[in-house]
């Protein structure tokens, strides 16, 4: 069955950097679009950027462009999220997500698997 599986968060403080994993299993991960949503207590869940099959198109918020990276290792099945200059308002859950098909999107709608989320917190 389809797995995905995030670590790497914790407590940094604002500036900081944290890079999250998300280790996929259960489904062709090299022909799958994946994406990165983060859940802030009391808030909808949010986008945060995806990445496609190859690596050649990438997409953020405008709230962690220039910030964040996505980035995959295909031979490895995992996905990561580079997040420097981190601010307390970055402060969530991470989720990383399965897209339905090659078509990226920035609506939580479009993915159909999810991982369990890692805590993220900035302090400020």
């Amino acid at each position: 069955q389809v797995q995905l599986v995030e670590s790497g968060g914790g407590l940094v403080q604002a500036g900081g950097s944290l890079r999250l994993s998300c280790a996929a299993s259960g489904f062709t991960f090299s022909s799958s679009g994946m994406g990165w949503f983060r859940q802030a207590p009391g808030k909808e869940r949010e986008f945060v950027g995806f990445i496609n099959w190859s690596s050649s198109n990438t997409g953020y918020s405008d709230s962690v462009k220039g910030r964040f990276t996505i980035s995959r290792d295909n031979a490895e099945n995992t996905v990561y999220l580079q997040m420097n200059s981190l601010k307390p308002e970055d402060t969530a859950v991470y989720y990383c997500a399965k897209s339905r098909s090659a078509f990226l999107s920035d609506s939580p709608s479009w993915y159909n698997y999810w991982g369990q989320g890692t805590q993220v917190t900035v302090s400020s």
